[in-house]
């Protein structure tokens, strides 16, 4: 693995190849390398909402059409509740057929530039956030990746567990660095998501998360170390991640989870073990033990679950520092030290009864594939990660064989079987 400074420079050269004549189409048949890749492949169609998905044998092989596109082999697949959920309730599926999966893990084939640092053969993670092309959807055999949007696979780890840890890695980085401007920078010379969006053009963000990104958090007002952070739903494969990288940066973190189902388990688990653990089944309790251990003081919450689950975390934020905050010395330009609550919904939030002093944040995940600079600096932070094991995959519950395999795992999560882990395909 190289230096960080090494990785940077990769990044420079890549990022140059994005701007002016880099970003015009290539030919299909013009890959400067290519290894062998058959003329169809397998693929599941979602043909209709609360459907199964369909097998099918001889669907095309995608196009690379940029220059900073590679073609990669899929070995593993990570299947995820996005998968299930878009197709039951009808969102999230911008056309008719569908390929769906957000993850997967497998070889390089076809590389489109030959500036590219990526080479055939290569080992990889391929993080999918961009649902609307299709191209890059982990539910078929050969799928194209954005080169900023691909993390080399350390050969200490199997593609299977690469196929577990993209999108949570995407989703916590963000919720963690944008929602609550945390500094990676101590960690492996991680990204300072802060200082990095405030240095880039407001217009380079897409309207739909600009405030988000640049506008949510005050400087004043970042998470800093020795902080409280509390996550609803501790069991998820996000809630996994988003402690793993709380406790690199110096964070104290409570995980509120069902403690019938994952209390032994998280109490005990070398990785994600948290500095308090609560039971969720009785949520007003709940609230009470956090505000009691935190004393009042907990500014942070992240909530993996939905709007219910939320609207309790809510509860549980303190927002004393918003009224009381001093005002500022007589003689002195008036200037706003207020320290807001801050909650992130990965999955919902409520809608009203926000107290005052308290600000809701929803995951810019689309900046991921949006700004290459931002996937290149996650993309490139994660092999750091990995290589130098400062984090370790989420626990994979089950690998089933086979695209083939993937309606009946997606029936297993509908079942609420799959719990606490990652249910992994083979392909």
């Amino acid at each position: 693995m190289m230096a960080p400074q090494a990785n940077w420079r990769d990044l420079e050269n890549e990022l140059s190849l994005l701007s002016g004549e880099a970003q015009t189409k290539v030919q299909p048949e013009a890959p400067v390398a290519t290894g062998a890749v058959p003329g169809s492949q397998r693929a599941l169609l979602l043909r209709d909402c609360k459907q199964p998905y369909d097998l099918i044998t001889d669907h095309h092989i995608p196009e690379l059409r940029a220059k900073d596109e590679v073609l990669v082999q899929t070995a593993a697949i990570g299947l995820n509740p996005i998968d299930w959920k878009a197709p039951d309730f009808g969102f999230g599926i911008p056309e008719l057929p569908y390929i769906s999966g957000r993850e997967l893990a497998g070889t390089v084939v076809q590389v489109a530039d030959s500036e590219s640092r990526w080479r055939i053969g290569d080992r990889v993670i391929a993080i999918a956030t961009d649902y609307r092309d299709l191209r890059k959807a982990a539910f078929q055999e050969y799928a194209v990746a954005p080169a900023f949007n691909l993390v080399r696979l350390p050969p200490n780890l199997s593609f299977e567990e690469g196929a577990t840890i993209g999108v949570a890695f995407v989703a916590a980085s963000l919720a963690l660095g944008v929602c609550m401007g945390a500094d990676f920078s101590t960690s492996l010379d991680g990204p300072n998501l802060f200082e990095l969006f405030r240095k880039t053009s407001a217009d380079a963000f897409p309207a739909d998360i600009r405030d988000e990104c640049l506008a949510a958090i005050e400087g004043h007002e970042k998470v800093q170390p020795g902080d409280w952070i509390a996550v609803w739903g501790g069991s998820s494969t996000s809630a996994n991640l988003i402690v793993q990288l709380a406790r690199l940066i110096g964070l104290r973190v409570i995980l509120v989870v069902d403690g019938l189902k994952h209390g032994l388990r998280l109490s005990s688990h070398a990785t994600i073990r948290p500095d308090l653990l609560v039971d969720s089944h009785d949520p007003e309790r709940a609230v009470e033990i956090i505000k009691a251990n935190t004393k009042g003081k907990l500014r942070f919450g992240i909530d993996t679950r939905g709007k219910e689950t939320a609207t309790y975390l809510l509860k549980a934020l303190s927002t004393e520092d918003f009224k009381t905050s001093p005002p500022s010395p007589p003689a002195t330009p008036p200037m706003s030290a207020k320290l807001r609550a801050h909650l992130i919904g990965l999955t919902g939030l409520p809608k009203s009864g926000i107290p005052d002093g308290s600000l809701l944040h929803n995951v810019p995940i689309k900046v991921f594939h949006e700004l290459p600079e931002v996937g290149y600096a996650l993309c490139s932070w994660l092999e750091r990660l990995l290589e130098q094991g400062a984090i370790s995959p989420p626990d994979i519950i089950d690998v089933q064989e086979g695209l083939e395999s993937i309606n009946s795992g997606l029936d297993r999560m509908r079942r609420g079987e799959i719990s606490g882990g990652k249910l992994v395909v083979r392909t």
